[in-house]
Formats: structure tokens, C-alpha cells, sequence
């Protein structure tokens, strides 16, 4: 049913009408659309992270294929019709360069994630720096300036692909981050994962027995 409303029909139905259905048809109406800046200047959302705010009124003028262009250098998300009581949706930054990079904001994953991960040997996975197409570098700028702007060294990453290809880890160096405690891992790799598309799997690890990381 949701495949045939166009965007302002999507944004009229009520929180219970909007299932993953709803979801892939708001964002296919989406990227055709044009929308009001609410302000040039990114906003801090509830969850701590910048956003622009954009209103998908009449008035709108900017396409929103330019907009997510011009945020996907700047590292910033978006916050759609952030003047309900709920926004009709939130994109994180990962979400943003994805949808640059590959015309699609959400991809399937390609496992469960795991409370842990072991590389064994015998199973040959593959080891390497991030291409450009996996992890560009203007996303590694943002990612840097972020690491930065918390006074923190950018960390150490390497990326593991299992022979089959199926599988992509985002390594994270935990000796680069300090050695943090085993208790704020989940928090590191949330604070990592909202510049990542949803996919991506992130990975902290220690470095021994790894080949060697490189710089982010």
C-alpha cells in the first residue's frame, strides 16, 4: 500500500502505519524531493549529533540530492520536519555517504554482529587498508576531525574480508584508543557506527597477532 502514496501522503500517515514498507517508500519519494532549509547551521539532536534540519513544505528549493551531497563532506546528518513532535525520519551521516556512494541509504547486512570475533589462521581471511570505495577519503577527514574535536588521536584501523567475500570488518585498533575498558566497548563502537552506513560491521580489536593497522 505504501509504494503508491507520494511523500506527502508518506509524512500524513500516523507512527503505526510506518513499517519497514513505509520506510522504503519514504525514502525512494525522498531523494526526488526538494526541501526548506530550517537553518544552514547544523543543530544538536537529542542524541548528541549534528544535524540539518529541513522542512518538506512547499516552500521547499534545495533538491535533496544536493543536500546530501554537500553534508557527506561536512559529516553532519539530517533531521526531517524536526518541528513535529517526532521527525519523520533521521539520517545519520552514515547513512548520508552511502546513499552518495551507492544510491541507496540502507543495505542488508551481511551478518549478525557478534560480542565476539576471532581470526583464525587456517580460515585465510584477508587483510588490508580500506579502499576508496569501502572508506572514502572524505570520509576518513570527517572521522579524523571528529576524533579531534573530542581531543582524542584517531585510531589505528584495519579492514578484514573473509575469503568468500562475504564478510567486511571495520577493525579499530584498541591500543590506538587507550585500551579502554571491555565496558565501553559497545559505546566506542556506537560513537564510530553513526558515521558508518548501518551494514558496516565494526570491530574493536587488539593488535597482536594482527598484521599491522594503519592510520585512519
Amino acid at each position: 500500500m505504501a509504494r503508491t502514496l507520494d511523500l506527502y501522503q508518506l509524512i500524513g500517515q500516523p507512527e503505526s502505519y510506518r513499517d519497514d514498507e513505509w520506510e522504503r517508500a519514504f525514502l525512494q519519494s525522498f531523494v526526488d524531493a526538494q526541501v526548506e532549509l530550517v537553518s544552514d547551521e547544523a543543530q544538536k539532536g537529542p542524541d548528541g549529533w549534528p544535524y540539518i534540519f529541513v522542512k518538506t513544505s512547499g516552500a521547499g528549493k534545495e533538491p535533496v540530492t544536493r543536500v546530501m551531497t554537500w553534508l557527506s563532506e561536512r559529516g553532519v546528518g539530517l533531521a526531517v520536519n524536526p518541528q513535529k513532535m517526532v521527525p519523520d525520519y533521521i539520517f545519520t551521516y552514515g547513512m548520508i555517504w552511502n546513499f552518495r556512494e551507492t544510491g541507496q541509504f540502507l543495505m542488508p547486512m551481511t551478518s549478525e554482529p557478534a560480542d565476539r570475533v576471532s581470526y583464525k589462521k587456517e580460515e585465510k581471511w584477508l587483510f588490508g587498508a580500506p579502499t576508496e570505495k569501502y572508506l572514502p577519503q572524505y570520509v576518513r577527514r570527517v572521522l579524523r576531525e571528529f576524533f579531534v574535536a573530542q581531543k582524542l588521536t584517531p585510531p589505528a584501523i584495519l579492514v578484514a574480508t573473509s575469503p568468500n567475500f562475504k564478510q567486511t570488518d571495520l577493525l579499530v585498533s584498541l591500543e590506538s584508543l587507550g585500551l579502554p575498558p571491555t565496558a565501553d566497548h559497545p559505546r566506542i563502537a556506537e560513537f564510530i557506527g553513526w558515521f558508518l552506513p548501518m551494514h558496516y560491521s565494526i570491530v574493536l580489536a587488539n593488535e597482536e597477532g594482527l598484521p599491522k593497522f594503519g592510520l585512519l
